[in-house]
């Protein structure tokens, strides 16, 4: 079950990390040009490259922590007692509804109450 913590924590970070790299790129696939050189890594152009590299290797690793984390609940749930099953093959206690109070016979002319 730590493992299972643990990889659900990375993923939380990865996915954390994954939408504050998409927030900080533009629209149109440019960076923020953060950085004061024209040419170099944090240009406006190194900074979309290296936020486009991070976007793709942490898209993923989120996939791979996605279907890791698939794989462990499955595992968990197959191996005990419980296993996986549809909502509507489920049995459990049926609840009826206490008895209503016996109301008074309806009257033969459900308007005879309104005033005019």
């Amino acid at each position: 079950m730590s493992l299972f913590l643990f990889l659900l924590v990375v993923q939380a970070i990865v996915a954390a990390a994954l939408v504050g790299v998409i927030l900080v790129q533009r629209s149109e696939g440019g960076g923020l040009g953060i950085g004061g050189s024209p040419s170099g890594m944090m240009s406006a152009r190194g900074a979309a490259d290296f936020l486009t590299r991070s976007t793709r290797w942490l898209a993923i690793v989120f996939v791979a922590l996605s279907i890791a984390l698939a794989a462990l609940a499955t595992k968990a749930t197959s191996g005990g007692t419980t296993s996986v099953e549809s909502t509507l093959d489920r049995t459990g206690p049926v609840q009826t509804a206490p008895a209503a109070p016996a109301s008074p016979a309806p009257a033969d002319d459900p308007l005879a109450d309104v005033t005019r």
